[in-house]
Order: C-alpha cells, then sequence, then structure tokens
C-alpha cells in the first residue's frame, strides 16, 4: 500500500540527490489557456529529470546484499540515469538495457555516471524483457522503472513540494508512460487534498493507460508511435493501475504535432528545453477549459540530442506558418527573379532558400519553377506575401513537403 508516512520518508531521503525545482508562472501559456499556469521544471533535475526520485528512493530500501548483487533496469533514459546516478552514490555497480533508437545524449549520460550500458530491442517493453533475462541469469537486483510501489512513491515526492510551494493549486498535469510518476503524483496530492484534480497526459500514439480504463483492466498496446520517446509505453503497470484507476481524474491525449508547437513556444517564451515527453503537459494545459484554475504542468525531463531540438524547431515553425515555401513559375528570361525578391522585400519577409528549377517544362523557353522558402510572422504575414504575389501575376502555389526545407 501507499501510505503517507512512505512519502514523508521519500520526501526527505531524495532531498540528498536533487535539486529544488521551484514554481515558474508562465504568463504566456496562462495567457494562452485563460488558467494560471505554473511550470515544474523537472528538467532542471539532477540527470535531467524527476526520475532520480524514485530511483534513489528504491535502492536506498534495499538491503545490503540486494544491492551488492548489483543493480538492472530497462529505460527508454531518464529511470536509466536516475538508476545509474543513484548507484554511483552508493558505490555500487549498475546494468542498463535501452532501447536501440535511444537518443545519444541519453545513452552517453547513463554510461558518463558509471553504468554498464546494453542497447536491445526497438522499444522500452522489449527492453525490459531482456534486461528481467539478464537479471535471472546473473543473479542481479532489477529495479523497474515504473510498475514499482516503492519508486512510485519516491516520484510522489514531486506533489509534495507543488503542494507545499502552492497549497491552493487546483490541477496537477502529469505525464503518463507506465504510469509510475502519475500514480505516486496522484496518491499524494488526493490523500493531502482530495479537491485537487491530477490529469494524465498521454500521446495519441501510445495511449495505454487510456485503453486499460476504457476496458477495466490492464491491456498492451498493438503497437506505439510517437516522438515521446520517454512515455512509448505498450502496457501500463499492473501494480499501479488500481491507483491510476482510483486517483486520476481524467486522461488527455496529444497528438505529435501539439508537442512540436510546444517545444516552440516553451523555448522562445521561457528559454527552456524539454524533452518530447515532458512537453506533454504543456500541449495538455490547451485542451483545459478556460477557468482561472491554479493549474500545474510537470515537465517530466530535459534530455533532448541537438539533433531532435533542430527538427523539432524547424518543424515547430513550419507548423506556425513562421517559415513556408511556395512555388512560382516564371518566364526564363533575366529579371524574373529579382522581380519576386522585390515583392517578398516589400512585404518585410525574409528569403531562407531558393531553388531554381529549369527543367519543369520540356520547352525551357516557356517556364521555369522557383521555389521560396521564406520567413514570416505567422499566419496573417504569410497569406499577406502570398496575396502579394499573386497580385504581381506569378500565381504562387503553398508546398506542403516540409521537408524540402532547410533552415
Amino acid at each position: 500500500m501507499l501510505e503517507m508516512r512512505d512519502f514523508e520518508e521519500a520526501s526527505e531521503l531524495v532531498k540528498k540527490v536533487t535539486l529544488e525545482t521551484k514554481l515558474l508562472y508562465s504568463g504566456y501559456f496562462s495567457a494562452q489557456t485563460g488558467n494560471r499556469v505554473y511550470l515544474k521544471p523537472e528538467n532542471m533535475q539532477n540527470t535531467g529529470a524527476y526520475k532520480i526520485r524514485g530511483a534513489y528512493y528504491k535502492i536506498s530500501k534495499m538491503t545490503d546484499e540486494q544491492r551488492s548483487r548489483g543493480l538492472i533496469t530497462a529505460s527508454a533514459g531518464n529511470h536509466a540515469q536516475g538508476v545509474a546516478y543513484a548507484a554511483k552514490h552508493y558505490g555500487v555497480a549498475a546494468t542498463i538495457v535501452m532501447p536501440t533508437v535511444t537518443p545519444l545524449i541519453k545513452v552517453n549520460r547513463t554510461k558518463g555516471y558509471g553504468a554498464n550500458v546494453i542497447l536491445k530491442g526497438d522499444v522500452y517493453d522489449e527492453s525490459c524483457e531482456y534486461a528481467l533475462k539478464l537479471a535471472e541469469e546473473q543473479g542481479l537486483t532489477f529495479i523497474h522503472p515504473f510498475n514499482d510501489l516503492t519508486v512510485a512513491t519516491g516520484q510522489g515526492s514531486i506533489a509534495m513540494e507543488i503542494i507545499k510551494e502552492l497549497p491552493t493549486v487546483d490541477t496537477i498535469l502529469v505525464p503518463i508512460g507506465g504510469g509510475g510518476l502519475a500514480t505516486g503524483v496522484s496518491v499524494l496530492a488526493k490523500t493531502l487534498n482530495p479537491k485537487i484534480k491530477v490529469i494524465g497526459v498521454e500521446p495519441a500514439g501510445a495511449a495505454c493507460l487510456k485503453a486499460s480504463l476504457e476496458a477495466g483492466e490492464v491491456v498492451t498496446l498493438p503497437s506505439v508511435k510517437t516522438i515521446a520517446d520517454g512515455t512509448a509505453v505498450k502496457t501500463p503497470g499492473d501494480k499501479l493501475f488500481p491507483y491510476l484507476r482510483d486517483f486520476i481524474d481524467d486522461i488527455i491525449t496529444v497528438e505529435d504535432e501539439e508537442l512540436i508547437v510546444a517545444f516552440l513556444d516553451l523555448i522562445e517564451n521561457h528559454k527552456i528545453v524539454a524533452e518530447n515527453s515532458g512537453l506533454l503537459t504543456i500541449a495538455a494545459a490547451k485542451h483545459l477549459p478556460a477557468e482561472d484554475k491554479k493549474i500545474v504542468s510537470i515537465i517530466s525531463g530535459g534530455n533532448m540530442d541537438v539533433i531532435t531540438m533542430s527538427t523539432l524547431v524547424q518543424h515547430g515553425l513550419i507548423a506556425r506558418d513562421r517559415v513556408f515555401t511556395v512555388s512560382v513559375l516564371l518566364p526564363d528570361k533575366p529579371g524574373q527573379l529579382v522581380k519576386v525578391a522585390s515583392v517578398i522585400s516589400e512585404q518585410n519577409a525574409n528569403v531562407i532558400k531558393l531553388d531554381h528549377n529549369q527543367f519543369y517544362s520540356i520547352n525551357r523557353n516557356d517556364l521555369v519553377e522557383l521555389r521560396i522558402t521564406v520567413e514570416a510572422f505567422g499566419t496573417e504575414h504569410k497569406q499577406q506575401i502570398v496575396k502579394a504575389l499573386e497580385e504581381s501575376g506569378f500565381r504562387p502555389k503553398l508546398v506542403k513537403t516540409a521537408g524540402s526545407i532547410t533552415i
């Protein structure tokens, strides 16, 4: 059972290895949502995510014999770093099995904390199966990343901090992969104040808890597909499911496209980098009714590699009509490019890229295609630029292929 005394113990113990992540009030997201939105920036935590809390508390509750056998776990990255960090603190060996698609930054940082990393499986569930096999063969002590009530208790220390800092919080938005964080946060929050709503947020392409709640029992998704790799879980924890069923008020699912826009909003307005799973609660805040409620969005982690980051920035700009590509057909004769450039310049737009295709038509003396990638201020400005090109007789057509855009 999850008991208050254990939450209190965990909240004190984790202070040995955690940083104080104070709530940040977001004027931007408050204006966007019609609520008072606060951010719990666990992306600024040691190891870059909240997972250090549950991992450390779990290891602290083990016997010396359990620790001395060596530890093993499976993780998409953040739990891996939490276990590696905590194991190093206790001076014990740790082996981490990670999916082969885990971002390099998470792999390298896990190794940097002294753990032995094994890449196995395409998704977490396959990595976990292999880790359990190694644990049995080698006598290692397995630490489940979420389906463990002690781990969940450690994660619940986040709720303790939120409520101490903002006792009048109305709603806590919590990301869900397997359900460990959501279990700890919801049980403690509801125990301290039953009026607090705790809403879970899942990626639409990996909504295993929503499917399980609808079925009334734990179910396994046939597959998962989401850019939120830290929450790409097929099956929620069966040990956690009764708590999630009883303490979570609702589930919001978020599309990957929403995460892309949330990343751009967060980095531009708060200079905060969050990984895709950490963005779930930022995107979900826009799904809530505008009721001037105090909402806390838990940003669960910020371990994102720079390649993924640059891709999100690019696609976020496209989604916001801040960057777009337009095609115009021109006579193949001198001076045409200058005319197009002048029209765009008059609209205070910036040309990022030009692609001049002389092979658009068999008759090169007829027409050539010019694709122009433009930086704009947003949708209204984009429409203004396209209209100006139309009025100048260039017959512009918007190009939808985002892959043609390079920043």
